[in-house]
């Protein structure tokens, strides 16, 4: 009988991950190498199948293998096998992934709206400026022409007392008295509380 020839390494050359991993604990960048070479596949499988993305993929299953490495350690072959715990790296790696990029998302709507949301309204600051405009006006016409002219140059036009006296060619007490009563009445009127 003829001994069946294989082609390629033999079925029995298949590394041992739970040894490999012993190693790896140890910085064996050999068995690290070996590791990644059996788990690489595995791992990006599991990534794509959580993420839908290739790129992410790519990127989670990077992390997963350096974490092996890092963490090979905490390896412990009673709590089960080697490609479980790293499947099982893969796999909550992934997740976290998946819950990132949907918390960005969300923040990056949420900062979206904020952008188009005005900080107030300016309809209503418009018409509230203009019921306000109005109700001075109004106030203004109940003072007597010399108190309204005072008042006036000295808050509309931004004229001293000294000014206003010599504007309206009064002595400064005079333009002081009406000034003074012409906005206590137009405090009156719009309902000012002292």
């Amino acid at each position: 009988m003829k001994e069946a020839i294989s082609i390629g390494p033999s079925p029995s050359a298949k590394p041992d991950l739970q040894e490999l991993m012993g190693q790896v604990a140890l910085g064996d960048e050999e068995a690290f190498a070996a590791v990644y070479d059996a788990v690489a596949g595995p791992v990006l499988g599991v990534a794509r199948a959580v993420l839908r993305d290739h790129a992410h993929s790519e990127e989670v299953t990077q992390e997963v293998l350096v974490e092996v490495w890092r963490t090979a350690p905490r390896y412990r072959s009673d709590r089960g096998t080697a490609i479980n715990w790293i499947l099982t790296l893969a796999h909550r790696r992934a997740i976290d992934r998946v819950r990132s990029v949907d918390a960005a998302a969300v923040r990056d709507h949420k900062a979206a709206l904020m952008d188009r949301i005005p900080e107030y309204d300016e309809v209503a600051e418009h018409v509230e400026a203009r019921l306000e405009r109005e109700q001075v006006l109004r106030c203004l016409r109940t003072l007597t022409e010399l108190q309204r002219q005072a008042v006036t140059l000295a808050y509309y036009r931004g004229l001293t007392y000294r000014e206003v006296a010599e504007a309206l060619a009064l002595p400064l007490g005079t333009v002081k008295t009406r000034l003074r009563d012409g906005l206590i009445r137009l405090r009156d009127c719009l309902g000012v509380t002292a």
